[in-house]
């Protein structure tokens, strides 16, 4: 894959990385939350872990250099560049549709679990458990300990790239959130592009 692949805001997608690949993910607008997961391609009960890449980083949140592992204690992506700030999240669960409903929503709303298992049944995988997404750009530090809810301190075109471990599936949601500002003071989701190349 050579050419960029674009994820409209509110929905998500899935991507094969194979070992030594890359993906680089890109924030079009500077103002987008992207949740990420990763899962290994043949048993994907193995996925990167949140809870598990912070202590074994010692530190909150991952930034160029990092590894981050699986809830098997392996490496499963490197982030090897990341041209914004460094502001991402790792505790936040992805959201859902009782997230929407807790803030108010009536009837159904897009959300980043949705899109995740959405995007793996279209490599036929199908999941029953959501994992801690690594937030990219989302922007919610604990302070006084409460979490503050607040826009991405990216700029527009700015990215990642992760290199795979192992062969992996990416799976990438364009956050719909649009109550909380998480996606740029105007609550308006947008795209971003991603694609993956040889090292």
């Amino acid at each position: 894959m050579s050419e960029y692949i674009t994820i409209p805001g509110r929905c998500g997608d899935a991507a094969i990385v194979r070992a030594g690949e890359r993906i680089k993910i890109v924030n079009i607008t500077g103002e987008k939350v992207v949740d990420t997961w990763a899962f290994n391609l043949r048993n994907p009960q193995e996925y990167m872990s949140m809870q598990h890449v912070r202590p074994d980083l010692n530190k909150g949140i991952p930034g160029p250099g990092d590894r981050l592992v699986t809830n098997c204690r392996r490496p499963v992506l490197t982030m090897l560049e990341d041209t914004s700030n460094g502001a991402h999240d790792t505790f936040m669960a992805a959201c859902d549709i009782y997230r929407y409903m807790a803030l108010g929503v009536q009837g159904y709303h897009a959300n980043c679990t949705d899109n995740m298992y959405a995007a793996l049944r279209k490599l036929g995988i199908q999941l029953d458990f959501c994992p801690c997404p690594l937030n990219l750009w989302m922007n919610t530090p604990i302070v006084d300990n409460k979490a503050h809810w607040l826009p991405p301190l990216s700029k527009a075109g700015d990215y990642v790239v992760l290199e795979a471990h192992f062969d992996c599936v990416v799976v990438m949601s364009a956050c719909p959130q649009d109550i909380l500002p998480i996606n740029g003071k105007n609550c308006v989701p947008s795209d971003i592009k991603y694609k993956v190349y040889a090292a």
